[in-house]
């Protein structure tokens, strides 16, 4: 761990200029406390750092919580072994294509699965006081989908050959566009306090404020349908899994976590806002889930409450090439060759989420070795991603 300054503890060994100017303008705003904890993914976000845990008082930053609010990860452990499985990985990849809709997606239909947690969404929604068709129409269209980007849905085996089915998503377009609002209300408030700002996008929110109070309520409406909605695609996983493998699934163990929240807690005898952008909460024995980037190991952890770091884990790899620099480095043969032995559909849409575009993810994992243990070490067996 590294003191950058007297507001800044650092975990990452691997960290660029850049994304540490911007974690050092956030860490000296006057109401954090009693430090920003940068982890080993860190790396250049909108306003705030991925792969960063501010902790505020009395306030709060939209932009520091991330535009996809509540998004995580979600693993279930199966009864299956490595050797029960069935050779043809690409028809069990395919089923899975078609049972979830991936990227923006068009003309879906609520499944039957969906409508209860539709239902409860709904009830939540009423008792924030809200309508989430405000954002987005038809919202509830959007549970049980994957997205695109760094989302995935994976097949896995971890180190005794225990199957795991693994994915990564958040609140879809509804939850975008409740951050974008907020951020947006945000920037207003500051400007006609004429506050100055390092970035426009570190405006906040004052606890006890009209604004505050509503940016709480629909985030925590768009942090459970994040949840919701992981949980309805691994049910819809598990029944492909199932079948293509011949017996229903039995979880033998399913953990379900964000990075993209804030909570309040206490830390250093106060308590305060923990905004977790890329992060996740790693308490002593929180379970939590660090994936790699696409083709690497992925990890089930525990948390080991490290109170410097503000009881907190990386939540991947972390980037080290934007996409666009990513698409103009590497080839599709290069991402082949990465993805070599893993069911995948190969495309170029693809080639921004190579490992190579990542830092590497057991380098993370040693820089997290005050912070988390881990449980189990998975590789994928079957990829599924969204353009």
């Amino acid at each position: 761990m590294e003191a950058i300054n007297s507001k800044l503890l650092n975990w990452a060994s691997i960290l660029d200029d850049k994304t540490r100017e911007q974690a050092v303008k956030t860490s000296q705003l006057p109401f954090i406390y009693p430090h920003l904890a940068l982890m080993p993914d860190a790396h250049l976000g909108k306003g705030a750092t991925v792969g960063s845990v501010i902790p505020t008082l009395n306030a709060i930053m939209p932009a520091a919580v991330g535009v996809d609010i509540g998004c995580g990860m979600i693993a279930v452990r199966t009864q299956y072994s490595l050797e029960d499985l069935p050779k043809d990985r690409k028809r069990l990849r395919e089923d899975i294509e078609r049972a979830i809709p991936l990227s923006a997606g068009h003309n879906r239909t609520v499944q039957a699965t969906a409508e209860p947690r539709i239902a409860e969404l709904k009830q939540l929604a009423a008792t924030a006081g809200f309508n989430p068709a405000q954002y987005v129409e038809k919202w509830d269209l959007q549970l049980g989908s994957l997205g695109s980007g760094n989302h995935f849905i994976e097949v896995c085996a971890d180190e005794a050959d225990a199957v795991w089915l693994f994915l990564h998503s958040g609140s879809r377009g509804v939850g975008n566009k409740i951050a974008q609002h907020h951020i947006g209300v945000a920037r207003h408030v500051v400007a006609k306090k004429q506050i100055h700002l390092p970035d426009p996008d570190l405006a906040y929110l004052e606890e006890g404020t009209p604004q505050f109070d509503r940016y709480m309520a629909e985030l925590h409406w768009a942090q459970h349908f994040a949840l919701l909605n992981r949980e309805e695609m691994m049910d819809r996983v598990s029944a492909q899994f199932g079948r293509w493998a011949g017996w229903p699934v039995q979880e033998l163990e399913r953990v379900n976590c964000h990075h993209n929240f804030t909570r309040q807690e206490v830390h250093y005898g106060k308590s305060v806002w923990v905004s977790r952008k890329g992060t996740i909460k790693a308490a002593h024995g929180d379970p939590g889930l660090i994936p790699g980037s696409m083709g690497t190991s992925s990890y089930v952890v525990e948390g080991l409450g490290n109170a410097a770091a503000l009881n907190s884990s990386p939540h991947g790899a972390g980037r080290e090439y934007s996409r666009n620099a990513a698409r103009k480095t590497f080839s599709l043969d290069e991402l082949k060759k990465a993805m070599r032995g893993i069911e995948f559909r190969a495309s170029e849409a693809f080639i921004d989420e190579i490992p190579a575009a990542y830092k590497p993810i057991d380098v993370v994992m040693q820089d997290a070795a005050d912070l988390v243990t881990v449980r189990h070490k998975l590789r994928q067996l079957v990829n599924v991603k969204g353009n």
